[in-house]
C-alpha cells in the first residue's frame, strides 16, 4: 500500500481549527527508528501557537514493513492531534517527502527528520520569521543532542555541529536542508517543484529542491531562534562514520558542481584547500582526537571532492 491513512478523526484543542487562521502541515518522513519518531511527536504536542495557526502532522513511513505505524496509532489516541499516517513503500527519501507533500494541509508546510526534536517554540519562530520578512519560507539551526555516554572526542571536535547565520539572512541553497524548514504550500503548486528520486539513496534531494526553487525567485530566510536538536546515537560515535559520510558528501559535491553547476567553490580553492589541512593534520596528533578528527574529515571531504569533480565518487549512497 502506497497510500495514506487518517488513523482517527480526534483533534485537540491544539489543532482546533479557526477559518481566519493560517495552518501548518509538519512532515515527518520516517525509516525504522520508531523510538525516536515517539520522541518527536510528544515534542510537538507542546508547540506553542498563541493563536496565530493551527498545525497537524502528516508521518511518512518509508518502510513497507510499517515499522512505525504502531508508534503512530499510540500517539494518536493520547494526543489528540490531527494526524495522517502514510506508507512509501519504496526505500527514498525524495519519495517519502513528495508523499508528505502530496497530504499535507494548509498554508504551510514544515518539514523534521525524525531523529530530530524542536524546542515549544519552534513553529511559532519560523512562522514569525515568514511574515517578518515576507520570504517564502525560514531555516532553523539543528543542534546536536548527545547522550551521556558519547565520546568526548565527538563533541569536543563539533563534527555534528552546522554553519549557522544571523536571524534574516537571505539562504544560499547550498547552506539550506530539510531538517528544520518551514515553507509556503503554494510553492508546491507547480509540479515541478519536488525532491527529485534520483538522490533519494544518496542525499543532496533537499539541496537541489533549493537549488530549483531559489533560481525561480523563492526567497528563504534563516531564524536562528527555530532551534531543533538532533539525536546522536550509539551508531554515529564511531570514526568511521564520519570518514565515510564527509567521503560520500565531497565526492558527490564535487561531482555535480562539474557536471551540474552545483554552486559552491571552485576546484583552486579545494585544492589549496585540501593541501593546507594535510599539512597540518599530522600536528593535530598532539593536540587529542578531537581535532584530529576534525582535520582529518576535512581532508577526507576535500579529497573525495577532487575525486568525484574527476570523475569517480568512492561513496555514492548513503547507509544510515
Amino acid at each position: 500500500m502506497n497510500g495514506c491513512e487518517t488513523l482517527f478523526g480526534k483533534r485537540g484543542d491544539a489543532v482546533a481549527a479557526d477559518n481566519d487562521m493560517q495552518h501548518i502541515t509538519v512532515c515527518i518522513c520516517t525509516f525504522k527508528r520508531p523510538q525516536l519518531l515517539e520522541r518527536l511527536l510528544h515534542e510537538l504536542v507542546a508547540q506553542r501557537t498563541n493563536g496565530t495557526f493551527s498545525y497537524s502532522i502528516v508521518v511518512v513511513d518509508n518502510d513497507s514493513g510499517r515499522s512505525a505505524e504502531t508508534t503512530v496509532r499510540s500517539f494518536q489516541q493520547s494526543s489528540g492531534l490531527d494526524v495522517q499516517y502514510c506508507i512509501e513503500a519504496r526505500q527514498n527519501i525524495a519519495l517519502a517527502r513528495n508523499r508528505a507533500v502530496e497530504y499535507a494541509k494548509g498554508d504551510f508546510i514544515a518539514f523534521l527528520d525524525d531523529d530530530e526534536f524542536p524546542l515549544n517554540d519552534w513553529l511559532l519562530t519560523l512562522h514569525a520569521a515568514c511574515v517578518r520578512y515576507r520570504a517564502d519560507g525560514a531555516l532553523g539551526p539543528v543542534k546536536p543532542h548527545f547522550e551521556e555516554q558519547s565520546p568526548d572526542w565527538i563533541r569536543r571536535g563539533r563534527l555534528c555541529e552546522r554553519t549557522s547565520f544571523s536571524t534574516g539572512t537571505i539562504m544560499r541553497a547550498t547552506d539550506s536542508r530539510t531538517g528544520n524548514v518551514l515553507m509556503k504550500r503554494e510553492i508546491f503548486d507547480d509540479p515541478q517543484n519536488r525532491f527529485d528520486p534520483q538522490y533519494g539513496r544518496t542525499g543532496g534531494e533537499d539541496v537541489w529542491f533549493f537549488v530549483n526553487v531559489m533560481r525561480k525567485g523563492r526567497v528563504f530566510v534563516w531564524c536562528d531562534e527555530a532551534v531543533a536538536f538532533e539525536t546522536v546515537p550509539p551508531e554515529r560515535w564511531k570514526a568511521s562514520y564520519y570518514i565515510k559520510r564527509f567521503i560520500r558528501i565531497g565526492g558527490l559535491t564535487g561531482e555535480e558542481q562539474r557536471t551540474k553547476g552545483l554552486p559552491g567553490r571552485g576546484l583552486a580553492r579545494v585544492i589549496a584547500v585540501f593541501c593546507a589541512y594535510a599539512v597540518l593534520l599530522p600536528f593535530t596528533v598532539f593536540i587529542g582526537k578531537h581535532m584530529f578528527m576534525r582535520y582529518l574529515v576535512k581532508c577526507a571531504y576535500n579529497m573525495a571532492w577532487l575525486s568525484g569533480y574527476f570523475g569517480l565518487v568512492l561513496i555514492r549512497n548513503r547507509d544510515d
